[in-house]
């Protein structure tokens, strides 16, 4: 695709689009001009969470109207950047610019890359088969926009640097035909051959990471629907989780459980369950293992899966069959600080002041807060696991952000109890609208639950 261009030397300044044998619908983004908030977004009822498929006798989530959000975002984050170009290997930054994806294995490959220019539309390199699959079905990208693409595997094809050197001249082409190929270009994740082709191309290369995380930080009406699906998602699995809870039942099991259950109702990645047991509360290991549940074990799992792209980062603690005095106290702890928290996310909040409420390393057994980093923060959750924001006690009080409409938290606690072994730990996710934190996690969780009383 060609495009007439502005002939301004300062900024990427927005061009025509002009079609060359393509025939597919060209989209035009939709541009929320004065305010980041989506227009879309009817506060005053409540946030929705349809059926999986598509009817015609209810609007449910629009995939058309969320690509045209998200690009439109992406452009606005690129256009205050300084940056002529977002060049992106992370597959939620490629996700959120192209609306495309392939298997979750390429998560880690860094084989598959997107461009877009302030001048243009989303350029996507894939799999040539995939590649040809986009020029078919996904008739929101220019065809000739949809190319075949290969570069390193990380490192898997070897240390001939022709691949890599390929890609950055045709990418070099691109930058200089619309435009911007004298302005500094920004990228989020990268091989280092490949950085050093692009500089050899005579490209400057700079952190593009925090202007696509700065886009993707308010959520649209379509966005928060997603979210709340798939939370809904994990409501569901907690009640199985809950029903199966009981002693001689191996952690393993729990896990297995909970991944079948999600993929039956839809979810496209089962990311990982955190499922600990007893003894392994304290501290927090981070995994499970095939530890049999026992009789009195206090016992937390974290449920990561996502729905069309959209995360789910869900925590939730038991008592199984009984629950001790110190066990209790724990968790009467950890929801205390939860619920703090929570009744500080309002828009116009900063990050500092949020920070504040959250426990110190020292209240959780820990000498440091790097040490106990993770335990009790907040993070922004989207396509990605950890978005912007993230409120802790090591990086809020240096660098403090301002809360906005729209932003959609994961708001973790966790609290060692008094007998050395068990913990508790409790997540929430919560969706900041105009009056507050809107919960969309519904798994009861203000007393500890007990799973299949004696």
């Amino acid at each position: 695709m060609a495009t007439k261009k502005a002939k301004s030397k300062g900024s990427a300044a927005k061009a025509v689009p002009i079609r060359k044998g393509d025939k597919s619908k060209l989209v035009e983004p939709k541009i929320v001009k004065g305010s980041d908030i989506d227009p879309n977004h009817q506060w005053k009822r409540p946030l929705q969470a349809p059926g999986h498929t598509q009817v015609d006798f209810e609007e449910r989530v629009d995939f058309r109207r969320l690509h045209n959000y998200r690009l439109a975002r992406t452009r606005q984050a690129l256009a205050r950047s300084g940056l002529g170009a977002l060049l992106s290997f992370d597959q939620h930054n490629i996700r959120y610019t192209t609306s495309t994806v392939i298997g979750e294995w390429a998560r880690d490959k860094l084989l598959r890359y997107s461009l877009l220019t302030g001048n243009g539309d989303p350029y996507i390199w894939d799999f040539g088969s995939a590649a040809k699959h986009h020029r078919l079905h996904a008739p929101w990208l220019h065809t000739d926009h949809c190319r075949a693409g290969m570069t390193g595997m990380r490192g898997a094809v070897g240390a001939d640097p022709t691949l890599f050197r390929d890609a950055a001249r045709e990418i070099k082409a691109l930058l200089d035909e619309e435009g911007v190929g004298h302005m500094p270009l920004g990228v989020d994740v990268v091989e280092p051959p490949m950085l050093f082709e692009l500089q050899k191309a005579g490209i400057e290369v700079r952190d593009g990471q925090q202007t696509m995380l700065l886009a993707r930080e308010i959520k649209s009406h379509d966005e928060i629907t997603l979210l709340n699906m798939a939370a809904s998602m994990v409501d569901g699995v907690y009640q199985d989780i809950s029903e199966a809870l009981k002693p001689g039942v191996k952690e393993s099991e729990i896990v297995a459980l909970a991944a079948s259950r999600l993929y039956e109702m839809g979810s496209d990645l089962v990311e990982g369950i955190n499922a600990i047991s007893g003894e392994r509360c304290s501290p927090h290991p981070h995994n499970f293992t095939d530890r049999l549940i026992r009789p009195g074990d206090q016992a937390f799992f974290d449920v990561i899966q996502s729905f069309i792209g959209y995360r789910t980062c869900y925590y939730r603690t038991f008592a199984v069959g009984r629950a001790s005095s110190s066990q209790r106290t724990a968790y009467r702890k950890a929801r205390e600080w939860m619920d703090n928290t929570i009744a500080l996310l309002k828009p116009g909040m900063g990050s500092d002041d949020v920070a504040h409420a959250l426990p110190t390393a020292e209240e959780v057994g820990f000498s440091s807060e790097i040490d106990a980093f993770g335990l009790n923060f907040c993070h922004g959750l989207g396509l990605g696991l950890h978005e912007r924001p993230l409120i802790s006690r090591v990086t809020s009080f240096r660098d403090p952000l301002e809360l906005k409409v729209g932003m959609v938290f994961a708001v973790e606690t966790y609290c060692p109890a008094s007998d050395g072994i068990s913990a508790a730990r409790i997540e929430e996710e919560v969706v900041l609208t105009p009056e507050g934190a809107k919960i969309i996690t519904l798994f009861p969780a203000e007393e500890l639950p007990i799973a299949n009383p004696y």
